[in-house]
């Protein structure tokens, strides 16, 4: 047959413009797609001879090969799978977008096959990729059971194509990019081993490709012989490793190997906390290899950090950060998902918006969030060393992830007023221990449990034994808005709204101290939030305080000062807000106020005082005070007056 020139059976200059220009965002991707076509040559070829023998030829040592030819300027892509006739060529390759692997997954559906191979490509477009490179594309391609008629395949990418009838000898196809000037790079042994390492490293079958090395020959003694010239030497090398260990059974793999595998893709030196290697099945079929790293990386809370797991498609590798694969407060796990039917839009480079990737995403999760679970039952000293590294991060979690919002709940630990620094509790934990007559989780929070120990805030709570969780990681003030309750019991601020911890009797018994107090003081408080109007919400004297003078409250939804320091941190605006300024009844300074107030109320005394409990208050809760010079001036001034000078 002579040779014919064709036109694309499509709206084709616009098409293979689109491939060209736009499809692809990296020119590298055109060898991934090439050698991707290659692998589904061979699975194709592979799977109907289980069928007919025959088709095999003798041949069925499966090899991808690649000829760069620095000469001629061409690559070759050169695969033993199941080729072409003129009729499939025309078919597949005269028509753009119109894709034979999928044509032939088509057909075992429709045949019930079972057993199918995992074809990579589903759009038609990745040989096309060829044209970014090259300026003219030869495709040679034998079909097996018709030795020697083959068929010839040429395009420029300008619209049209020729093809012809040629002898052909071997089965399988022959691609040949002859390359524009400008990407003769991709001739180079270290361009191509650099391409397949990244994006076909775990294809099963070997990319291989001719190597020649000179050197000089060497005597009995190795040492180099003078005069001697150099000798080259050519052998065929593997390029890819095909040690995809993710699609291995668990038992075939050893801990070294899972070991090996984590340093590779984490670049950390030291060995994983915990390795994850599941398949799912089902609805959403995928194979993952997860690793929660034993340390936290120093950019886990950068916001360029990149995030995500390495994504495959049947072993070709998609992403080094698919993000859309794990939510944000995961984002310190590692590894790798092999989807068999994740979808992917024609560049497979940009995943869609699709029901599956959800799928995939809630089985990550349940599988990393049951495992840590399991190992804080089972090994809780190991969870813990865990928990300081990465809990801050988990907690976000709670904020976020409503769908897992119980089963993070129960992974949570806070260190607490009954518990060692460095040592934790869970909720679990805390709600059994409760003392019969406690109805809330009481929680303070903070920049350090040392400040938090010393809080005012605290005393009432010591005075009854219970106990109080320290909370001191910037986001927990992020999550108790989301966990506001556990086990039907309330978590409750010690630093927020008021407080009831007294039963009926206590009550009874309080309430008449309290308005004997309220009479005694009721005018002095008046006097107090005069002279603070500008500063403070209110004053009242307290419940909380056993010990102390004095404590700044905030409203029971309103911000405190630990809140007040995140946002300024963060550069954020602080909306103004007043806080409530609770004086102790018992304490000797209201005695001393009350005594002064009576006998006269214009005591100047008595504002100096107001601004001493007010900043004294500032000041424990770790706040700045307004005004240091007066502060420390009036507590020189009360200093010489104690001593009678």
């Amino acid at each position: 047959m002579s040779k014919t020139t064709k036109q694309f059976q499509t709206e084709v200059q616009q098409l293979l413009d689109l491939v060209i220009h736009s499809l692809y965002s990296n020119r590298d991707i055109f060898l991934r797609e090439l050698i991707s076509n290659a692998s589904d040559a061979i699975d194709k070829i592979r799977f109907e001879s289980h069928s007919d023998e025959a088709l095999l030829e003798g041949n069925s040592d499966w090899k991808i090969k690649l000829i760069p030819d620095k000469t001629a300027g061409t690559l070759t892509i050169r695969d033993n799978g199941i080729g072409m006739n003129m009729a499939e060529v025309e078919e597949n390759i005269g028509t753009i977008a119109r894709s034979g692997t999928k044509a032939f997954m088509q057909a075992l559906k429709d045949k019930a096959s079972t057993n199918n191979p995992e074809l990579i490509g589903q759009f038609g477009v990745g040989f096309y990729a060829s044209f970014m490179v090259a300026d003219k594309v030869t495709m040679e391609t034998r079909k097996p059971g018709s030795p020697g008629a083959g068929c010839r395949w040429e395009s420029i990418g300008d619209g049209t194509y020729t093809v012809e009838q040629l002898t052909k000898e071997e089965r399988g196809t022959e691609i040949t990019l002859h390359l524009k000037d400008e990407f003769k790079e991709y001739l180079d042994e270290w361009k191509i081993r650099s391409i397949v390492k990244k994006y076909s490293d775990y294809i099963q079958y070997p990319v291989v490709m001719d190597i020649t090395r000179s050197e000089v020959p060497k005597g009995v003694d190795g040492k180099e012989i003078e005069g001697a010239g150099t000798i080259e030497t050519t052998e065929e090398q593997t390029l890819n490793s095909m040690k995809a260990i993710w699609a291995r059974p668990k038992s075939d793999v050893s801990e070294e190997e899972y070991q090996e595998f984590y340093k590779h893709i984490s670049h950390d030196f030291e060995n994983p906390f915990n390795t994850i290697h599941f398949s799912a099945e089902g609805t959403s079929e995928f194979k993952a290899l997860l690793y929660l790293p034993a340390k936290k990386p120093f950019d886990l809370f950068m916001a360029d950090r990149k995030k995500g797991l390495q994504l495959y498609v049947k072993r070709v590798f998609i992403t080094d950060h698919c993000e859309e694969l794990i939510p944000d407060y995961l984002r310190f796990v590692k590894g790798v998902v092999d989807s068999s039917d994740l979808p992917l839009n024609v560049s497979r480079e940009i995943l869609q918006e699709d029901v599956q990737i959800k799928r995939i995403q809630k089985n990550l999760v349940s599988k990393i969030l049951s495992t840590l679970s399991d190992v804080r039952e089972k090994k809780f000293d190991e969870y813990v060393s865990f928990w300081k590294e990465f809990g801050p991060v988990i907690k976000e979690g709670l904020h976020f992830d409503y769908a897992n919002k119980e089963k993070l709940q129960e992974l949570v630990l806070f260190e607490s007023t009954k518990t060692e620094a460095g040592s934790f509790v869970s909720l679990k934990e805390y709600v059994e221990r409760m003392p019969e007559a406690q109805q809330e989780i009481y929680y303070i929070t903070g920049d350090n449990r040392a400040a938090l120990e010393t809080s005012p805030h605290l005393e009432v709570f010591r005075a009854k034994n219970y106990e109080v969780l320290f909370l001191t990681d910037p986001v927990d003030e992020w999550v108790v808005q989301a966990l506001t309750e556990y086990k039907e019991k309330k978590l409750k601020a010690v630093d927020r709204g008021d407080l009831d911890l007294d039963s009926e009797e206590e009550k009874k018994e309080k309430e008449a101290k309290q308005e004997e107090a309220q009479k005694e003081y009721g005018d002095l408080l008046s006097l107090v939030k005069g002279s603070l109007e500008d500063r403070i919400k209110d004053v009242r004297l307290s419940k909380r305080l056993t010990e102390s003078a004095c404590c700044l409250v905030a409203d029971e939804y309103g911000m405190n000062a630990n809140m007040e320091r995140i946002l300024k941190a963060m550069n954020q605006p602080v909306p103004e807000s007043k806080r409530v300024l609770e004086l102790n009844p018992t304490h000797p300074i209201m005695h001393v106020m009350a005594d002064l107030f009576k006998g006269n109320k214009d005591d100047g005394r008595l504002k100096d005082y107001a601004e001493l409990l007010y900043d004294q208050a500032l000041l424990t809760e770790g706040s700045p005070i307004k005004d240091p010079l007066r502060f420390t001036r009036l507590v020189s001034e009360l200093m010489v007056k104690a001593v009678g000078k």
